[in-house]
């Protein structure tokens, strides 16, 4: 099938479910009102701040996308185009966008609190503490994943960080000139631009090479330090200005896309199991939302939304925009990603495996070793993309992989001092059971420096090894479950709260919590014992990680079917 028919159809399944069933939900669902918002209600400089809702989604969408939307897709591939197609998009528009839009308005309701604080507002008061905890374990596997293959990004690709760092000086300038001297926005956006190319350039002629440790220490260091500053010292200037990058990557990647006319060169489908996770026969039911993860849905955006974006939204009429309009743009990321791969994978792959690409059961089971002599997830898909994009619009093919890899990496180091910040936050409020009885304690682990630390030192040092192939589905698991959890909470916010039939949201939410539950106990099975084999501390210590997982996971279920008849449900800003 020609590349051009599937990206109208991705387009077009994208604009109607927005404008019918997301303004269905901002509309009847959640019914949206000029009610101050908590970012300036109880403005404070650090976390709640107001944002421009162009500036918010730039934020917001650099946060939740990081490198999951390009490398699950990529390696979702051996399963063919068609189920990562299928997945991506049915898993966008039933649960992805319902989920993030949902989580960040009810978050904005109760005035900026976490999703876990919901639960247990909604649900059971136990329930936030256990969902909290779940949700900690989450973060951590997302540092681990996400440092892990920016690390192994930034060994091959000397040129990535000489941008990406200056970006972060960049952003503390656009910082400035944005909240303190309040310049004009379109100002302001086009020194943000003009910051973005000069740091390209930098990066083309001055690239910067250090070992793979050295960047993990680089990056303990950083997300430490970022996740304690304010959220418009960095975060906001520092992804606002990515989002320039994600806008230039998605609208010339779309239109060379569209362009093309050319058929997809891989296999549509290629076997059931293919071997992908540790090696094993991977079925892609239930294993699929271990490895596509952040592509199709994610639970790591409820953590974003109600964690740091409900915090800076302006308007209510926004989070629309946001919220549903950030989990669709990432959907489409990921379209891209499996359409450029399937217009030039077979060229990128090379001539001396046609006889692989030519039948699909052999392309299954060889797919992985071939992406891994391609360059890995990001290697494979950077090369396809600049293929592409020279192929259509004649841009140089060096300039365009860069670009690419760039782009992946800047959304994962974004994801990780944002995933730290939002560790701090849940932290302190894993922490609150002892605050009255063993006051000093309290205070010392909830200090903004160790409450940073803990996550961030236990993650990269899961990450340490480099070995992302096993913490990657482990990763992909707890954040698919924490999606499930996240739209079991706002199904009862919906019911109970709004008065409004929830019976599509509890639905998604089942339909995702046996699918995912089933790979996890698979993992654990199959998976884990040789990962020990092969690495102990790390085997051990995912297996672990996954196993009280599962066991805070049952223990959730049981509060969902059993919620206290008499709770307290009533918003903090009604």
């Amino acid at each position: 099938m020609s590349s051009t028919i599937l990206i109208i159809i991705g387009l077009g399944v994208y604009l109607i479910f927005y404008h019918l069933y997301g303004k269905y939900l901002q509309k009847s669902v959640v019914g949206v009102s000029n009610r101050e918002t908590p970012a300036k209600r109880l403005y404070d400089g650090v976390d709640y701040v107001p944002a421009n809702k162009y500036v918010l989604f730039g934020h917001h969408f650099a946060s939740i996308a990081g490198a999951a939307p390009i490398v699950g897709p990529v390696i979702a591939l051996a399963w063919g185009w068609l189920p990562a197609l299928l997945w991506i998009w049915f898993g966008n528009v039933f649960i992805g966008a319902v989920h993030d839009y949902l989580s960040l308005m009810s978050s904005v309701r109760y005035d900026g609190h976490s999703i876990q604080w919901v639960a247990g507002r909604v649900i059971k008061k136990r329930t936030s503490y256990i969902f909290a905890w779940f949700i900690f374990f989450v973060l951590i596997l997302v540092v681990a994943a996400f440092g892990a293959v920016l690390g192994i990004i930034f060994v091959k690709k000397a040129a990535v960080p000489t941008a990406y760092f200056l970006q972060i000086f960049f952003a503390v300038i656009l910082g400035y000139i944005m909240y303190k001297l309040k310049w004009n926005f379109s100002i302001s956006s086009l020194i943000a631009v003009i910051m973005l190319v000069v740091s390209i350039w930098a990066a083309v002629n001055y690239p910067f090479h250090a070992s793979y440790q050295t960047w993990m220490i680089v990056f303990l260091i950083y997300i430490i330090i970022a996740a304690a500053l304010p959220v418009n010292i960095l975060l906001q200037p520092r992804d606002y200005m990515n989002a320039w990058l994600l806008v230039f990557g998605l609208v010339i990647g779309g239109i060379s896309v569209l362009l093309a006319f050319k058929p997809m060169s891989i296999p549509a489908t290629t076997m059931f199991s293919a071997p992908i996770i540790g090696g094993k026969p991977s079925p892609f039911w239930p294993t699929i939302p271990l490895i596509i993860a952040c592509g199709s849905l994610s639970g790591f955006h409820a953590l974003v939304g109600s964690g740091t974006t409900s915090k800076q939204l302006s308007e209510e009429i926004e989070g629309l925009f946001i919220g549903y309009g950030g989990m669709l743009t990432e959907g489409f990321l990921s379209t891209l990603v499996v359409l450029s791969i399937g217009i030039a994978g077979a060229g990128v792959i090379g001539t001396a495996k046609s006889s692989i690409l030519a039948n699909p059961v052999a392309f299954g089971k060889n797919y992985i070793h071939i992406m891994k002599a391609s360059g890995g997830p990001v290697g494979l898909f950077a090369k396809s993309y600049a293929t592409v994009v020279y192929m259509v619009l004649g841009i140089p093919k060096k300039f365009m992989a860069l670009l690419a890899a760039l782009w992946v990496a800047s959304f994962a180091m974004t994801t990780l001092d944002t995933t730290n910040r939002l560790a701090r936050y849940t932290f302190a409020e894993i922490m609150e059971p002892i605050k009255d009885k063993a006051r000093g304690a309290y205070d010392f682990f909830t200090n903004k420096w160790v409450a940073s630390f803990i996550p961030a030192a236990i993650g990269i040092a899961l990450a340490w090894s480099g070995e992302w192939k096993l913490i990657w589905p482990a990763f992909g698991a707890a954040n698919q479950m924490l999606a499930s959890i996240a739209l079991f909470t706002v199904s009862a916010w919906v019911m109970r709260v709004q008065k409004k039939p929830s019976w599509p949201i509890f639905s998604a939410a089942m339909f995702l919590w046996i699918t995912v539950t089933a790979a996890m106990i698979w993992y654990l099975v199959v998976v884990a014992p040789s990962a020990i084999a092969k690495n102990p501390v790390q085997g051990w210590l995912l297996s672990i990680i996954m196993a009280v997982m599962i066991l805070l996971n049952f223990m959730l279920m049981f509060d969902f079917s059993k919620p206290d008849k008499d709770i307290n449900v009533a918003e903090e800003s009604a």
